[in-house]
């Protein structure tokens, strides 16, 4: 965020607009902040009170737009270059949906400035909802936030519809950039006080079920956040997503949709109960962001969720729910989160409407059937649409022993695949390498003529560590092994080596929610029998499957995926010696009851 009010980006605006920029930051300097001050008086009593919205604001179709498409990181956000060709090129394909309204997050030159001469240039016919970042912990921030949205507001006044001044700034789990309710009530009537549009602040439906006075005091129309797919990762039980009832498992993937969207509904019904039990039966509440996520992320949370063809179920339901609010009891509009995919915000992505090469997926392709549209590939055939299963319990494993490898075995074992990671090439993987006889120590039961060798560790990116695992192969539903009779056993491998410092040793399942858990115990010379020495000889390490349970109680011993995984990860070793290290040699790897 740029800190001048008189940068070349923004100065074409004009002398009227940096005159305001100039009064707002003034107001904001003495009314705002860490000081700020408790409205005197609520919205109802000030001067022309309550501000209506407009019926541009309730009739069109809304989406939520941000322009980003190249950066990976919210640091290469920062430095991507935004260009009025992009900006022009996502509000036709906006325009083509059907979207007459679009919601931008905050005010600034790079984005909002951009937009809204884009739309005025070219006489689009779109109107903004115009937002300004909030952050608690950056006072100077908000003031010049405040500063650019007040001088957009009032110099494009026939295109931004509405203002909302904070997004999420009061919701507990957003301790970066959370605000107290008094001083973001201060900054909303600081805003109001120099604009003619009416005013919110953005937020969870669970604050607004609960919100201050202070704040509801300074505001016109209440926007709350919806989203009930991510509710189902931070509380499975909250609503019910499997829908595990519905036996025709053809008709399962919309008996969740349909309870989606009840779940969004009970959530705008919990803010209407509150608003209304302090007296602001008259307040509208708008829907400011829902969405449904068409992209599984890397983290796996939506396994069973996020398809563009659930995407497109979600806000078929949704369009619905809108027209029913413009007409009568409901929100009085839904801004749809989001127009277009935003790889910057990583297992956050995947929810646009358009992925980040503009491709319509199935959601946008049916809003205009018409449009000639540059298709995401896939099929939109409702038939395709995700739904919960629960995984496939594989009868206890009854041997003895399930072993990984041996001196009998002289492949990957059958359904497994052996896979290794870490920066750049990680390492070297010999299997099997041969002819070490030096295992006298580990007696008659162990011949390691055959062994694994790891080594050449110095070509590793020095940032991360690197990695082996045995995991099954298949996708997406891959074989896992039920593991529930060693609960009381361990986990064996023989080891030579003169590695420094600790090893990560670890397993995953998958779950009854789909979400798979790992479990690791970092190991050191001397634990489990592990040893490491300047003169290394083979030792037998063994790890009981009760310290891996401990590590993660959500492990689920009859759903086991990565039957063992040997690394360092220096974040979590703290290894220092990483070039020049030793290579490791590995055998008789097995689970024991």
């Amino acid at each position: 965020m740029k800190s001048t009010l008189t940068s070349n980006a923004f100065r074409h605006l004009g002398q009227t607009v940096l005159t305001a920029l100039t009064f707002a930051l003034t107001i904001a300097l003495v009314s705002c902040g860490g000081g700020g001050t408790t409205p005197e008086t609520d919205v109802t009593t000030a001067s022309g009170g309550v501000r209506a919205l407009t019926a541009d604001f309730t009739s069109r179709r809304a989406v939520n737009y941000s322009p980003y498409r190249t950066a990976t990181s919210a640091l290469d956000r920062a430095n991507e270059t935004i260009t009025d060709a992009q900006v022009l090129e996502d509000l036709t394909l906006v325009r083509a949906a059907g979207f007459g309204m679009i919601r931008l997050f905050d005010s600034d030159e790079k984005v909002a400035q951009r937009v809204l001469r884009v739309i005025e240039a070219n006489n689009l016919d779109i109107k903004v909802y115009l937002g300004m970042w909030m952050a608690g912990y950056d006072d100077a921030g908000n003031k010049n936030q405040m500063a650019y949205g007040v001088a957009l507001a009032n110099s494009y006044p026939n295109i931004v519809v509405a203002v909302s001044v904070g997004n999420e700034s009061l919701v507990n789990w957003g301790q970066d950039y959370r605000m107290q309710p008094d001083v973001l009530a201060a900054n909303i009537k600081t805003v109001r006080n120099q604009i003619t549009q009416p005013i919110t602040t953005d937020d969870n439906w669970a604050y607004y079920a609960a919100a201050d006075r202070v704040v509801l005091d300074a505001i016109d129309f209440a926007s709350i956040h919806t989203y009930a797919m991510v509710d189902t990762h931070y509380n499975p039980t909250f609503w019910d997503w499997q829908q595990l009832g519905e036996a025709d498992l053809s008709k399962r993937a919309v008996a969740m949709m349909d309870a989606a969207l009840a779940s969004s509904k009970s959530d705008y019904n919990k803010a209407r109960t509150l608003l209304d039990s302090k007296g602001r039966t008259n307040m509208p509440i708008i829907i400011g962001e829902t969405g449904w996520m068409a992209v599984n992320p890397s983290n796996g949370w939506y396994k069973f969720l996020a398809h563009p063809v659930n995407q497109k179920l979600y806000l078929d339901r949704l369009m619905t729910w809108a027209d029913e609010g413009k007409l009568g009891a409901g929100p009085k509009n839904i801004f749809y989160f989001e127009a277009f995919d935003e790889p910057w915000k990583r297992d956050d992505n995947g929810w646009g409407l358009f992925n980040v090469n503009r491709q319509a997926r199935c959601a946008a392709q049916s809003l205009n059937l018409a449009a000639t549209w540059v298709k995401e590939t896939g099929s939109c055939d409702d038939a395709n649409a995700i739904y919960f299963k629960l995984p496939t319990l594989n009868p206890a494993i009854a041997d003895s022993k399930l072993v990984i490898h041996s001196e009998t075995v002289t492949g990957w074992p059958a359904g497994l695949r052996a896979d290794a990671f870490g920066g750049g090439v990680p390492f070297d993987l010999a299997y099997p390498a041969t002819g070490d006889s030096s295992a006298t120590d580990l007696g008659a039961s162990l011949n390691v003529s055959n062994y694994i060798k790891l080594s050449n560790f110095g070509a590793l990116d020095g940032s991360y560590g690197w990695g082996l695992l045995w995991q099954s192969s298949a996708t997406p539903d891959p074989v896992t092994a039920n593991m529930s009779n060693f609960a009381n056993g361990a986990i064996h491998f023989s080891v030579k080596t003169g590695y420094v410092g600790k090893l990560r040793i670890g397993i995953s399942s998958d779950t009854d929610l789909g979400v798979p858990q790992s479990a690791y115990v970092y190991v050191g010379h001397g634990d489990y029998g592990y040893c490491s020495s300047t003169t290394p000889g083979w030792c037998d390490v063994s790890i009981p499957v009760s310290a891996f349970k401990v590590a993660n109680p959500a492990l689920d011993l009859r759903y086991i995926l990565i039957r063992f995984s040997i690394a360092d990860i220096w974040s979590e070793t703290g290894n220092t010696a990483r070039s020049g290290m030793p290579e490791i040699r590995l055998d008789n790897v097995y689970w024991a009851q």
